[in-house]
């Protein structure tokens, strides 16, 4: 049986990106099978082209975030190239931008503009605050977003808020903006109409910090920061082991505590001892029992901490470092990983997340170079060979 082609086959899409949240959402359509045609400036394209040259001397934001995309570079402050966006446009199923506030609007690329000119056109603004109220024109940059969205005070130690060590802002907004063009490009097929797409970085993470964010709306107290302990369970954080290495478990109930006294601490009297019977008892005496458990893991390596906890049926990971990660035993049992052009070469990139059984695997195309693309898109706009020499030379394409 031949395999499902990927959904979004035969989609067009055209984005005005730089940074992560559009690119990373632009992303997920290509690995989907999206043409996703990236306009870049002519002055060296995207920023995050140069943010670092991590990934064999290309950025690895970058790199990560723009496989599977055609690259052509404008000048958008020329009439002539504006008007190629606008004929890109016109032949497209969904247009995604994320320039600063306003920029969009002033030259005609705002979501409400294109979609009244092109009813069937999915088109996503990308901000950092929304369009209106006292913080839009503000920059957005992640870190900002993680602060203003609260997350960065209940990252962290009690002594010391931290940020993610991820771009946590850009991500959810991107993911929103993923599932917003999937969500409009629905009910296209079924109202022939498109629509405008509104994704705030802010509106994104504030909805990520759902749980402390309600607790404290509904009469909580602000949870506490406790680095990798739990706030309200005990135990539940990290141990170091002989070698180094750190273990994390955690005990969900009482039934558990009992089987981690008697099978891993070897102290079966402590599943009943009524300063640690219970969750409420551990939580009070949590440095004891800390202590407890820190001893038993102490004594043993970290893959035998964690095969005594497993046979114990007790919850627990390895604290890995990014570099174990990439050499995740379960990636690559799962054969998670692949490689996609570049132009340093071939780069070795994980499979998307989401994965479709019986259909063709996820499109990973390679990371273009800046204006790789421009010539063969102008073209096949129909422009002809003076015209796309004309603009050549003139600098509005690189």
């Amino acid at each position: 049986m031949q395999p499902q082609p990927l959904p979004l086959d035969g989609i067009t899409v055209v984005a005005v990106e730089q940074a992560v949240s559009a690119p990373f959402a632009t992303r997920q359509l290509a690995d989907l099978g999206a043409r996703v045609i990236k306009i870049e400036r002519i002055d060296g394209g995207d920023f995050a082209r140069g943010y670092d040259t991590a990934a064999a001397g290309l950025a690895s934001h970058f790199v990560w975030c723009n496989r599977g995309k055609e690259s052509v570079a404008l000048d958008l402050k020329d009439p002539r190239g504006l008007d190629v966006i606008r004929r890109l446009v016109a032949g497209a199923d969904v247009f995604v931008q994320n320039l600063a506030h306003g920029a969009a609007a002033r030259l005609g690329l705002d979501a409400a503009t294109l979609c009244a000119a092109y009813p069937r056109l999915v088109a996503v603004d990308i901000s950092g605050y929304g369009p209106s109220g006292p913080y839009a024109g503000r920059r957005a940059y992640d870190m900002l977003v993680q602060c203003e969205a609260g997350l960065v005070s209940v990252t962290g130690t009690p002594d010391r808020p931290v940020k993610a060590g991820i771009p946590a802002a850009d991500i959810a907004a991107a993911m929103y903006a993923f599932s917003g063009v999937l969500a409009a490009l629905v009910r296209r097929g079924t109202t022939g109409r498109g629509g405008p797409v509104e994704v705030s970085m802010l509106d994104a993470l504030a909805e990520w910090m759902g749980h402390p964010l309600h607790h404290v709306m509904h009469g909580g107290t602000p949870p506490a920061r406790t680095g990798l302990a739990h706030a309200v369970i005990a135990p539940y954080d990290a141990y170091p082991a002989a070698d180094g290495g750190r273990v994390l478990l955690s005990v969900q109930n009482d039934r558990e505590w009992r089987r981690l006294a008697q099978q891993v601490l070897f102290r079966p009297e402590l599943a009943d001892d009524p300063a640690f019977a219970t969750n409420s008892a551990r939580v009070a005496n949590r440095e004891r029992t800390d202590a407890l458990v820190a001893k038993a893991l102490g004594a043993l390596d970290a893959d035998e901490a964690v095969a005594r906890l497993e046979n114990a049926g007790i919850a627990c990971a390895r604290l890995r470092d990014v570099r174990e990660v990439a050499e995740h035993p379960q990636l690559a049992a799962r054969d998670r990983w692949r490689q996609v052009g570049s132009p340093a070469g071939p780069l070795r990139a994980m499979l998307p997340p989401i994965t479709l059984p019986g259909g063709e695997e996820s499109h990973m195309g390679a990371v273009p170079g800046l204006g790789e693309h421009t010539e063969a898109v102008l073209r096949g706009l129909g422009l002809t060979e003076g015209d796309v020499a004309e603009l050549l030379r003139d600098g509005v394409a690189r």
